[in-house]
């Protein structure tokens, strides 16, 4: 292994990458800018290892480098280890979240340039720390993507955006395989998933009204989600009277990737399936309730919001304080239906 002298000769970066779906998603404008300006530089991203398939579809990256510590645990030891493991690869680290314990493996790899914003006392972490200006830093990306600037740098005015790589000869082969007899009809995408709680998801029950309205069109409707989801899935299917194919736990990371790249729309909460679709450039109504459609709005040619705005809105809690959730059941499925429409003639 190459000592720490050697690591100068290695121009390669190291981005501590975040640990949910969208926010993945959201940090590949970061991984684009990197490459506009060193080109030759490579870009290993070190993330829990469910990501690696989703960082395969982002050509900027030369290697996902996985993590086996479960997110919120602080595994100093192994942290420890895993940097060590690192030494002399790297010459610079970028650090997106804002925990101390994300700053740990670079530290212990000894990278000599340590970028991230000031966070949880870690300041001798860092090399680089910078304070996060969050009214002229509104949106995630942009939060990410100034780390790739130097110190007070103004942002670029034109900014790269997601765009994920995907098979639609092999999600069309794999729809098959689960059931679907007629791939040639269109297809609505359903992901009624939100990983944060119940205050980002829209209605069981309204989600299964557009269901099987596109049904009864003729539309071949898919219901995504992990196998947390299943029974979520498998309630709308029922109240959409049976137009729906409930494919939660049947897929994997990559394959619903694929599948949602030949989506003819895609209607979803604020998750990461909302980001995946918007950067395959698929027709995405996004439905927003306790988050904020200004701090991580989906980022795609034809990505629509839905939002009430409501005066106790966005609160970003995991449930509703106030109990009445109208942020989301006021949201009815007729003006879901409508913003359907017009993202598909987008």
């Amino acid at each position: 292994m190459a000592d720490h002298e050697d690591s100068l000769d290695i121009p390669a970066t190291l981005v501590v990458g975040p640990s949910w779906v969208g926010d993945m998603v959201m940090a590949q404008p970061l991984f684009k800018l990197l490459k506009e300006r060193q080109p030759e530089t490579p870009i290993d991203v070190l993330a829990p290892e469910w990501s690696s398939p989703l960082l395969s579809r982002m050509p900027e990256v030369r290697k996902a480098v996985p993590t086996n510590i479960k997110h919120g645990q602080l595994g100093l030891v192994t942290r420890f280890r895993h940097g060590r493991s690192l030494l002399g690869q790297y010459s610079r680290a970028i650090v997106l979240p804002n925990s101390l314990k994300s700053a740990l493996i670079p530290f212990h790899a000894k990278i000599p340039i340590r970028t991230g914003f000031i966070g949880e006392m870690r300041w001798g972490l860092l090399t680089d720390a910078r304070p996060l200006n969050k009214t002229v830093l509104q949106k995630t990306a942009d939060r990410f993507m100034a780390l790739a600037l130097e110190r007070d740098e103004a942002m670029p005015k034109v900014l790269p955006t997601p765009s994920l790589t995907s098979s639609p000869k092999r999600a069309k082969k794999l729809l098959k395989q689960l059931g679907v007899t007629n791939t040639k009809q269109p297809t609505l995408a359903i992901s009624p998933g939100a990983e944060y709680g119940p205050a980002k998801q829209w209605p069981e029950e309204h989600f299964a009204s557009v269901a099987r309205i596109q049904g009864a069109k003729g539309w071949n409707v898919l219901l995504l989600g992990s196998a947390k989801e299943e029974k979520l899935c498998a309630g709308i299917a029922e109240k959409a009277e049976g137009n729906g194919y409930n494919f939660a736990g049947k897929t994997t990371l990559a394959e619903a990737v694929d599948i949602l790249s030949i989506a003819n729309c895609v209607v979803c909460n604020d998750s990461g399936p909302m980001h995946v679709a918007a950067a395959l450039g698929r027709p995405v109504v996004a439905i927003f309730g306790s988050s904020d459609p200004e701090h991580t709005p989906p980022v795609g040619p034809k990505a629509h919001v839905i939002s009430l705005r409501l005066p106790c809105a966005p609160c970003f809690k995991r449930e509703c304080p106030e109990i009445h959730l109208r942020c989301l059941k006021e949201i009815s499925p007729d003006i879901v239906l409508k913003q359907l429409e017009v993202a598909i003639k987008s």
